[in-house]
């Protein structure tokens, strides 16, 4: 079973996916502890009418990035989490954070990666003129969306799409994606192949 701490700073729809399939019997896992650094993220609420614990941490009560994210690995482990998904987390983790848990940091990002890192990807997509995006569910490594690839999922650009159109269209991907790559990782399926300076997953075949 997969301990997880889940990061949010917003309404934390992709954490009430992952708390759905648990309730579904979809993902083996269990949710110690969701984090924020908005103490009124609305993600949270939602977190605790399931039952779930919560903390809000504010990063502006730290002086250094470092040091908030030394306050949030002590939470983590606190809790018993032994995984953290960044879901929604608007904050970019530094390597004391990722220290704490190596190759165990999972993050969604709305683009086909290498394709629109950073933020406001779909902005980005349309701008661009592309006619196919998507997300990708990645490990986190200290480059900003340029860790290890878990799984993508494509969605294409409408004719006459606006940023949040797309946004939505993108999130329900999201949603599976994000479910289905964790649920890999339960199974036992994924492992990290260094490869030099990089890194990539490859995936166990199901047994």
């Amino acid at each position: 079973m997969l301990e997880l701490g889940v990061l949010i700073s917003g309404r934390g729809s992709n954490l009430m996916a992952i708390l759905d399939a648990i309730d579904a019997g979809d993902l083996d896992a269990r949710v110690r502890l969701v984090m924020s650094n908005k103490k009124k993220a609305p993600g949270l609420a939602r977190a605790a009418e399931r039952g779930v614990p919560t903390l809000a941490i504010s990063h502006r009560d730290y002086p250094a990035r470092e040091d908030f994210d030394a306050a949030l690995v002590g939470a983590l482990r606190e809790a018993g989490a032994q995984w953290v998904v960044l879901a929604g987390f608007m904050r970019i983790v530094t390597p004391v954070f990722l220290r704490a848990f190596p190759h165990r940091v999972v993050n969604i990002h709305p683009s086909l990666l290498p394709a629109f890192p950073g933020v406001d990807a779909q902005a980005q997509a349309l701008a661009y003129g592309v006619k196919v995006t998507g997300c990708t569910v990645h490990l986190v490594n200290e480059g900003v969306d340029t860790g290890p690839i878990i799984a993508q999922a494509t969605v294409p650009v409408a004719g006459g799409d606006d940023r949040d159109r797309l946004a939505a269209r993108i999130l329900v991907e999201e949603h599976r994606l994000l479910v289905e790559a964790l649920a890999l990782v339960a199974a036992g399926r994924v492992d990290v192949v260094e490869e030099g300076a990089r890194a990539r997953v490859s995936i166990r075949p199901a047994s």
